[in-house]
């Protein structure tokens, strides 16, 4: 018998994901005040950190354990249209990434001008 640790309702999953998240602004925090290109190192972790979500949320850890009543069951009919928003948005947002990094990358750095005296 397996027994579920639930905090105002909520299970450890929505916890750990919480920490991963923190984790992750704090590193990326700090890899923002560093100088040259460790800054990029932002993208990377910004990208391992939604893997991790991702993978935490569709491969849960066990399967729901059901109760020993029947419950009414209530079907979700928009299932595949959700998930079919979800992954038009989530296109959308890397393509829209991608469009905008070469503007970041390719801005002019001006020289400084030459003082004669």
């Amino acid at each position: 018998m397996s027994s579920n640790v639930t905090v105002l309702e909520v299970g450890t999953g929505v916890f750990v994901l919480a920490l991963v998240w923190i984790a992750a602004l704090v590193f990326g925090m700090m890899l923002l005040r560093a100088s040259g290109s460790a800054k990029l190192g932002v993208i990377p972790l910004f990208l391992l950190t939604l893997t991790i979500t991702l993978a935490l949320v569709f491969f849960p850890r066990s399967p729901e354990t059901t109760p020993a009543f029947k419950e009414i069951e209530i079907v979700d009919t928009l299932f595949i249209g959700r998930y079919v928003l979800l992954a038009v948005a989530s296109a959308v947002f890397l393509v829209v990434l991608f469009m905008l990094l070469p503007f970041h990358f390719l801005e002019p750095v001006y020289a400084k001008a030459l003082r004669t005296y």
